[in-house]
């Protein structure tokens, strides 16, 4: 009996479905990832500072590709189903069986590259923490439970059993539209996502006002008596203003070395540490008996942030030449 030959057909469905079906995998694990490093943030990187804006780009990243490529490879499985079904000996071309094999290596040294890392983190004596583990369980379910169907796939059984395999497929497609909606959960809706980088810019914008109130004070020795003072047309220092409203920010002196800078948040949020920019207030809040030199939590409406110069931190310019 003469083997079935590759079609131009056979080939870009075959490619296209492991294509998508290994970015879709990929999308899920780090989908999941990013999951757990909100769930369980890790000690270390996160002591200081968090970017929970970036973290929300990655979930929307990976949630946009599931939506995207979760379909794509349903329907090319399905027309190369529908080939097999049509013409059995379609079962035996070797895009077909290259392809399995391929996705059978792959799947099975992910697992044991998984479990060498466990290892080495283990004998490393390195805290083992719920996060890590959550990661390492997460690769071996996924990779381990594609390894098996594909098996099953290449010994004929999903053929046999049609019924088990919509099951099969049904609980796939289940699980991924659980995972998705998870998102919705953790980093909102588009427009609750919306709010958040706007506040995020209202931040930025209070540290960079902020800085360059210190820079008038120590050039001149006093506060400015409004933002207006502070416009440089020849450095381009510009004041910004909200960026939802257009309206300016708010801004008082309360005494030669005291001053007020307000903003209205959409949301609660914020960060103890700035984008970098230390600058102590005068109620700074505490952690393990340190002070935290920059408070920037903020909760929903108007929220001012009280600030102090310290005349010896931030001496002026004519003290230092």
């Amino acid at each position: 009996m003469e083997k079935a030959k590759v079609t131009p057909k056979d080939f870009v469905l075959w490619l296209g479905a492991m294509a998508a079906l290994y970015a879709g995998v990929v999308a899920f694990i780090t989908l999941v990832f990013e999951y757990i490093n909100h769930a369980f943030p890790n000690p270390v990187t996160n002591l200081y500072y968090y970017d929970a804006y970036s973290n929300s780009s990655s979930i929307s990243y990976e949630t946009a590709s599931l939506i995207v490529l979760t379909p794509v490879f349903l329907v090319l499985m399905r027309l190369i189903r529908r080939g097999i079904a049509a013409d059995p000996s379609r079962n035996e071309i070797w895009v077909r069986r290259w392809a399995l094999f391929l996705t059978l290596f792959l799947a099975g040294a992910t697992m044991v590259i998984d479990l060498i890392i466990l290892l080495n983190t283990f004998l490393q004596g390195e805290d083992l923490t719920t996060g890590f583990l959550l990661k390492v369980l997460t690769v071996l379910l996924v990779m381990g439970l594609g390894f098996m169907h594909f098996m099953a796939d290449l010994w004929g059984y999903w053929e046999r059993e049609k019924t088990r395999a919509r099951m099969v497929n049904w609980a796939a497609g289940v699980l991924v539209l659980i995972t998705i909606i998870a998102g919705f959960f953790i980093i909102g809706t588009p427009q609750q996502m919306r709010a958040q980088k706007q506040d995020a810019i209202r931040l930025q914008d209070l540290q960079n006002i902020q800085w360059q109130i210190v820079n008038y004070w120590q050039q001149k020795e006093s506060l400015p008596v409004s933002l207006n003072d502070v416009l440089d047309p020849i450095s381009g220092i510009t004041i910004p203003v909200d960026p939802a409203t257009g309206a300016p920010y708010a801004y008082k002196r309360n005494s030669p070395l005291d001053f007020v800078l307000c903003a209205t948040f959409a949301t609660e949020g914020g960060t103890n540490a700035g984008y970098n920019l230390p600058m102590p207030g005068k109620t700074d809040p505490t952690m393990g008996g340190e002070p935290i030199e920059d408070n920037w939590l903020h909760g929903k409406g108007e929220v001012c942030f009280d600030r102090s110069i310290d005349p010896q931190r931030y001496p002026p310019y004519s003290k230092t030449q």
